[in-house]
Order: C-alpha cells, then structure tokens, then sequence
C-alpha cells in the first residue's frame, strides 16, 4: 500500500480505536529480497537498500506498507 494510503487508514483506525478498544502498530527493517540476490549483490560491494516494513492492526483489519529508509 502507498504511504499516502497507510496513513489515512491509519489514522482512520486510530480514532476507531480511541471509542472503543486498541490498536498496534510494529515495524521491522527488512531487505526485501531474497538470500540469493543479497549474496550476489553483496560480492559486487553493492550498497544494501533497507526498507521498513510498518505493519498495523485493531484486531480486525490489517494494514501495511514498506517506507525506503536513508
């Protein structure tokens, strides 16, 4: 989902939220590839882009997207 998107239904679910019930929001830097092409980029000396990966939930829905990290 664009980061546009994620926040809007974030902030959508935050106030459903604050009436009634909770809500949980975790990130977690990820590569975004597989073992094999890490390998292969990492013997050219290649930098590693790292993403985030943000992830939220209520219990019911589920939203995630993935930021560029610098």
């Amino acid at each position: 989902m664009q980061e546009d998107m994620f926040l809007t239904k974030l902030t959508s679910m935050r106030e459903r939220s604050t009436e009634k019930g909770s809500m949980w929001v975790t990130m977690k830097r990820s590569l975004m590839k597989c073992q094999a092409r890490l390998k292969k980029m990492a013997s050219k000396e290649n930098p590693v882009e790292y993403r985030c990966l943000v992830c939220a939930t209520d219990g019911k829905r589920n939203i995630s997207t993935s930021v560029a990290v610098s």
